[in-house]
């Protein structure tokens, strides 16, 4: 018997460190960080614009929709489009989500309608909210929502639709490899299979026709010597013999050369192989050739499991029993099978033997085990071979009491870790982290440039439009008070009193106070225009308009007036 056993290797699928909770643990630093992210983009937009919106609650309100982007992407890109011609401080917001959205949509109709939705709302509300609100006009509002939406809108959109092609096209590359490596692997079992088939059939023919025709000629020999020399019948009936169970052993090896799908062999196909009865059939036989064999049965039958199992714990108390016999005559045996719903473990342990074997007996080839080994690990379990600490030998087999199809469980376990962690998909193995940085770095250099070209467009629309952003000027009308006059005018100019000083029409009689303030017009024909602001008492009775001639030439000429009074 085998003094020790290699112990048995299964194949496990690499598994993903970004799984369970440490996935849960990365969407909760995510979420942090892009709350982070979101609050800095709106603080460091341009405060000129976001004065002509609403202050506060958008901004909050555009924060939560991004936190919740990728549950909701087209509610929320639509909704802070929306809010972007309400505020636009929240257009990069925009840009985030509307990537997102459309980066998640898979077909033409439905990202070119969540694109003209969410431009059409960032237009409409900035349009409505620059005519209502008395800030700014409509104009100046559709001016603006038409380089928010093209800006936070339709640019990132369009990058979302790249990048989601891609990631579909990279996608279906990698299931397309998958796919075709998964055939190969089923084309070379297939392959293994048909020749082994072959070679079992090969040997079958040729090895079983020479032992049967030995059998043969032994059975001849034996009815020769019945009457010729009685005294060597027995000689010739031990050849026979030897010969029938030599055939038997090449069969039941064949028969693991064979497809994994059938057994085949002699005793391997009856309903009794491998249920209690059988096995006790077993122990029986051993206990006859003198070896004190106890078995110990705990669970149910095995009478209702496939026949691969069954067989398979047939061979591992067989085959345990063979080797005891072979060489530890005389051990104390013990046969333990435990049977659970999921599973069935065969443990043979044989004690010290009272002598040790035969010096003819040999150590053996191993050969027995490997073969065990080999059946149990097809149908998924695992065969274990060693020395006792206290002398003797234990084999110990765990049997799946419902094996999968043994060519799947070979087929589709990897072949290494680089092949595993290529099968796993977008974002799997250990360079996930990596491509997350990568994306994410990336995705704020993008947010960057969206807002350069966000702002040149702003700035080109305030400056097309210099008086929208403002009322139109109110002018001085008689009963204004002092201090509204020169809020709405300007202030006293002393330059413009004393040009005015001895070339002024007449103040009115009751006026207590006037003002000059500096005129808009540059002067002309060598002329200053003056507009004179009298007050009674702080209120408005006056407006005189006249012009003086400049201070360079002599003041020959009367001044020319055109008077309001009160």
């Amino acid at each position: 018997m085998p003094s020790s056993a290699p112990p048995a290797i299964e194949n496990r699928p690499a598994r993903s460190p970004f799984t369970g909770p440490g996935e849960c643990g990365w969407r909760v630093w995510r979420a942090v960080g892009e709350a982070f992210l979101a609050g800095v983009l709106v603080l460091l937009f341009p405060q000129g614009v976001s004065q002509l919106g609403l202050e506060g609650g958008p901004q909050a309100i555009g924060i939560a929709l991004v936190l919740v982007r990728r549950r909701f992407p087209a509610a929320c890109a639509v909704a802070l489009a929306a809010l972007t011609g309400l505020q636009p401080a929240v257009a990069l917001l925009t840009a985030v989500a509307g990537y997102t959205a459309v980066r998640q949509a898979e077909t033409v109709r439905r990202w070119a309608g969540l694109l003209l939705v969410a431009a059409a709302a960032a237009m409409v509300t900035s349009t409505a909210f620059g005519a209502l609100s008395g800030v700014s006009s409509s104009t100046f509002g559709l001016a603006l929502g038409a380089v928010l939406a093209l800006t936070a809108v339709i640019v990132p959109g369009m990058a979302g639709v790249a990048r989601g092609q891609q990631d579909r096209l990279v996608r279906a590359w990698r299931e397309r490899a998958a796919a075709a490596e998964k055939a190969r692997r089923l084309a070379d079992s297939e392959s293994r299979m048909r020749e082994r088939s072959r070679i079992a059939a090969e040997m079958h023919d040729l090895v079983g026709h020479r032992l049967s025709l030995v059998s043969l000629h032994a059975g001849g020999l034996e009815m020769a010597l019945d009457k010729a020399a009685p005294e060597l019948r027995d000689e010739a009936a031990l050849v026979r013999s030897a010969t029938r169970d030599a055939m038997q052993e090449l069969r039941e090896a064949l028969g693991v050369l064979g497809p994994l799908e059938r057994d085949t062999g002699t005793e391997a196909l009856t309903d009794a192989t491998g249920t209690r009865a059988d096995v006790e059939a077993l122990v029986e036989e051993s206990r006859s050739g003198g070896i004190p064999v106890e078995l110990c049965w705990e669970g149910a039958d095995l009478d209702a499991r496939p026949a691969r199992v069954r067989r398979a714990v047939h061979r591992v108390v067989r085959e345990s029993l063979t080797n005891v016999h072979r060489y530890a005559v005389g051990a104390q045996v013990t046969v333990d099978v435990r049977h659970t719903g999921e599973q069935v473990t065969v443990r043979v342990r044989n004690g010290v033997p009272p002598a040790p074997p035969a010096a003819s007996t040999g150590l053996g080839s191993g050969q027995g085990l490997t073969g065990l080994r080999e059946r149990v690990a097809l149908l998924g379990g695992a065969l274990e071979a060693h020395p006792e600490p206290g002398g003797g030998f234990a084999v110990v087999a765990d049997i799946p009491a419902e094996p999968g199809p043994a060519a799947e469980a070979t087929d589709a376990a990897p072949d290494g870790p680089e092949e595993a962690a290529a099968l796993e998909g977008p974002g799997g193995g250990l360079s996930l982290m990596p491509r997350r940085l990568a994306g994410a770095v990336t995705g704020l250099l993008g947010l960057l440039g969206v807002g350069v070209v966000m702002g040149f467009g702003i700035v080109m629309v305030v400056s097309a439009l210099p008086d929208a952003t403002h009322r139109d000027p109110e002018e001085a009308r008689l009963g204004m008070t002092r201090e509204r006059v020169e809020e709405v005018v300007a202030a006293d100019s002393d330059e413009v009193r004393a040009a005015a000083a001895g070339r002024e029409p007449p103040r009115p009689g009751s006026a207590t106070d006037c003002l000059y303030p500096r005129p808009d017009a540059e002067p002309g024909g060598g002329r200053l225009g003056i507009v004179r602001y009298c007050f009674r008492s702080g209120t408005l009775i006056a407006i005189d308009r006249f012009t003086v001639p400049l201070v360079t030439e002599k003041a020959t000429e009367p001044p020319r007036r055109n008077r309001t009074h009160d």
